[in-house]
């Protein structure tokens, strides 16, 4: 195996018998697998597209089959063996959608070579042989670093767009033109490559996210309400519990329906702390408060949960023994022996929950801010203005992304504690919780720790900095407003490539750069966009606000 598709990959350069995350050698080389032929499937989908014939089922696959290679999503080698033939059924569908299309069309058809004409071996050995066979190291030697890398660089912010693009169509939110762009770009990939015309695909890839995130903005937006500041106790309360990590807000919309009336208290873990700023979702009484921290942290608080644990998406560990039988899974995110739950029938969690021991008594409570997505700081925008025209806001800090295990992201805790009284600090994603149990105070009645929303909030931190810009009539890199964000897994990508594509300029990254961007390419990112790894706090801020 070979794998450098997240931040924490060993020793910086890659994963060669074991993933750090977890993920053993069958698993890592059957997702390459999938890719290749999810690849294949794209190929007749985009030319079928192009001729004005789309099937939402074929669609919804490749972005699914994408999701399912994102870093801490699916452990379970036969899953994803069986996502592999799933594939080779799909892209049949796909290829005569395309015939079809040619026929009705009047054009040639196109005979199609390379991953159209993947077929899977009958065994799982056989398929464990036809991955290795796809191995990235395999094209690094083949292409060099830089353009592997580049393509790399593209697949791994597509990946993160696919999530995003899931997460909407989950909430019935979907739009062809916008998913047809997932297999132009597949298609794209398997040209012949060079560094100006990666870079740009690469970039593409950043303005196809942009649209994803409107997408799922509008979705959770229409389903659930809009975010409206709220305080979340952090700190549990007496009673039975259910742990819900992960992402998927439909999902804890289910479970909130299930449990109520039935005396068990629903807490929310990692990326879904902002679910509480949501109308919908905070009316009911029975959502009590957000237990632990990012998802790095997860084995030990677990461990230290008296309650069922539900994992909607991304970012599960390898679990303990001690509560194992306690965790359960649903949608694409699966783990070997861990009970997975494909229906949304949460009963199975939730009398694991009637069954365990739950909390004996209420701790004493702390807040926390959420909810300060677009709408909620927007509807502020006049005194947000005000203050920076009196010069009571001096500047704004968008400080957040991924949090993980690696040593260095103590600079963010750094970073957030320095930030002058007179700053504002704009945060997002699991990242946040480095420092948002601290208190920041406020400036005028505005806090100076606005907590936006998940990952994929981006696109509401996006629009505020863009109306801020309207505002002062310039654009965004003129506003006394900088980026130092942290990365981990595919979705960070895709932002990142949102923000470059957007014409975004010196974005300071850590804690460290990711090993599929070679030097060759970090010089064109650096010279085309002032893209800068984090250095220390001290330099980082007076660079900022200077």
């Amino acid at each position: 195996m070979f794998c450098y598709q997240c931040e924490q990959t060993a020793k910086g350069t890659g994963c060669t018998k074991m993933g750090v995350c977890g993920k053993d050698e069958e698993t890592a080389v059957l997702q390459d697998l999938l890719l290749h032929a999810t690849t294949g499937i794209a190929r007749y989908a985009h030319r079928a597209a192009q001729l004005g014939y789309q099937e939402r089922e074929i669609d919804v696959f490749v972005v699914e089959a994408l999701f399912t290679t994102v870093t801490n999503v699916n452990f379970d080698a036969p899953k994803v063996a069986s996502w592999v033939r799933n594939a080779a059924v799909v892209k049949e569908r796909a290829q005569r959608l395309y015939e079809v299309a040619c026929d009705k069309r009047n054009v040639v058809l196109e005979e199609l070579d390379g991953a159209a004409l993947f077929t899977p071996a009958e065994t799982f050995e056989g398929l464990v042989r036809q991955g290795q066979d796809q191995s990235i190291s395999g094209r690094i030697g083949a292409l060099g670093p830089d353009l592997a890398g580049l393509q790399e660089l593209t697949v791994y912010g597509l990946k993160g767009a696919a999530a995003y693009a899931d997460h909407a169509q989950v909430l019935d939110v979907y739009d062809a033109s916008v998913f047809a762009s997932f297999h132009a770009i597949l298609e794209a990939l398997t040209n012949e490559p060079d560094v100006a015309t990666l870079t740009a695909l690469a970039l593409s890839v950043g303005d196809l996210n942009y649209k994803v995130m409107e997408l799922l903005d509008r979705a959770n937006t229409s389903t659930f309400g809009h975010p409206e500041p709220t305080a979340v106790n952090v700190n549990p309360v007496a009673g039975k519990a259910i742990l819900v990590s992960g992402h998927e807000l439909k999902d804890l919309k289910l479970l909130l329906e299930q449990t109520a009336g039935r005396g068990v208290n629903v807490y929310t873990h990692g990326e879904m702390l902002p679910a509480h700023g949501y109308p919908e979702l905070k009316k009911y009484s029975h959502l009590v408060g957000n237990y632990g921290g990012a998802w790095q942290d997860q084995a030990k608080e677990f461990d230290g949960f008296p309650g069922a644990i539900l994992m909607t998406t991304n970012c599960i560990q390898l679990p303990r023994p001690s509560y194992k039988e306690r965790l359960f899974t649903t949608g694409l995110v699966e783990w070997p022996e861990v009970t997975h739950i494909d229906d949304g029938n949460f009963t199975p969690v939730i009398e694991a929950a009637l069954a365990a021991e739950g909390f004996s008594e209420d701790a004493v409570k702390q807040e926390i801010l959420v909810g300060f997505a677009r709408n909620a700081v927007l509807g502020v925008a006049d005194k947000v203005v005000e203050a920076v025209k009196a010069g009571d806001i001096k500047h704004f800090f968008l400080v957040g992304g991924c949090d993980g295990a690696k040593s260095g992201r103590n600079y963010y805790t750094d970073f957030a504690e320095s930030a002058p009284k007179d700053t504002v600090i704009l945060t997002l994603a699991c990242g946040k919780y480095r420092f948002n149990k601290m208190d920041f105070g406020d400036i005028g009645g505005i806090p100076r720790l606005l907590d936006v929303g998940q990952c994929n909030d981006a696109y509401s931190a996006i629009q505020i900095a863009l109306a801020l810009a309207d505002a002062f009539e310039t654009d965004v890199n003129s506003l006394p407003l900088s980026m130092i964000l942290s990365w981990y897994e595919q979705k960070a990508v895709a932002i990142l490539l949102t923000l470059l594509n957007l014409g975004i300029k010196n974005i300071k990254l850590g804690p460290s750069l990711p090993a599929f961007v070679s030097p060759a390419v970090l010089g064109v990112l650096v010279e085309n966009f002032g893209l800068a790894p984090v250095t220390t706090v001290e330099a980082d801020l007076a660079a900022s606000l200077s």
